[in-house]
């Protein structure tokens, strides 16, 4: 339970869902560090939940300054940035997937800012404070491989999150830094909320369960199993790819 022990992180969006679920699963192996947010009583309750060894920042991830101000704020407090977690992303509040009919202008930049420019610049803007040998890990999507209603944007976003795991890594082979993705598939969290009309919310989730080979959707803490391996030094051989944390979805076909 300690193979985290003395590792300072950095999880965005540590607030909820899948992040929330990393950053515990980090706390249980004994590191510390941060977790960031824009909603700040969820980001005070999710800090009381991990213990003292972990702050909240308020910040938005579209925000270069924001993102400057975690990074220098964390490496004052606690001298050495050794994991970062780029998993701030998903549906953007308020601006609804749609087809390429539907969909503007502003709603493509928003869905992009969110889901692909915010990941490169969070990385960007850590480089001052993070450890030589440090991993990074980049929260990408199984969308990325299955094309899906409406949702076109958000895969050619997270397929591009993979990409730049790859690319990224070369970047940064002189400082050993490590850079790998992690794809999610259908994870149980209150995004399906955002996404789906209340009354078609247990129906869509069986979808996802009827078509996911393992039978069941995944939880925060399946991801964050994942990270944690990622983030050790277990994984130091491991630069520059994809781990699928899907359930079998994307390789995987049910034939009935």
């Amino acid at each position: 339970m300690n193979r985290l022990k003395n590792k300072v992180t950095v999880v965005t969006g540590g607030n909820s869902g899948i992040g929330f679920g990393i950053a515990e699963a980090f706390k249980n192996e004994g590191a510390v560090g941060t977790i960031t947010g824009r909603n700040k009583a969820t980001l005070n309750n999710s800090v009381e939940a991990l213990g003292t060894d972990f702050i909240g920042i308020v910040g938005d991830v579209t925000n270069l300054d924001d993102l400057e101000n975690t990074f220098r704020h964390t490496f004052e407090k606690f001298g050495k940035i050794d994991v970062l977690v780029v998993n701030a992303g998903g549906v953007v509040d308020g601006v609804a997937m749609g087809t390429i009919d539907q969909v503007t202008e502003e709603s493509y930049d928003k869905y992009m800012d969110l889901n692909l420019k915010s990941s490169y610049f969070t990385v960007q803007k850590s480089l001052p404070y993070l450890n030589d040998g440090a991993s990074v890990i980049l929260i990408g999507s199984s969308a990325a491989h299955r094309a899906a209603p409406g949702m076109a944007i958000y895969s050619a976003a997270k397929a591009a999150i993979i990409s730049l795991a790859k690319g990224l890594s070369l970047d940064l082979l002189p400082r050993k830094i490590r850079v790998n993705a992690l794809s999610p598939g259908s994870i149980d969290t209150p995004v399906f909320g955002k996404m789906v009309p209340e009354e078609h919310l247990d129906q869509v989730k069986q979808t996802w369960i009827d078509i996911t080979p393992i039978g069941r959707q995944g939880l925060p803490s399946d991801i964050g199993n994942a990270a944690v391996f990622l983030a050790s030094d277990e994984s130091s051989f491991i630069v520059g790819t994809e781990i699928l944390s899907d359930g079998g979805l994307t390789n995987i076909s049910l034939m009935k």
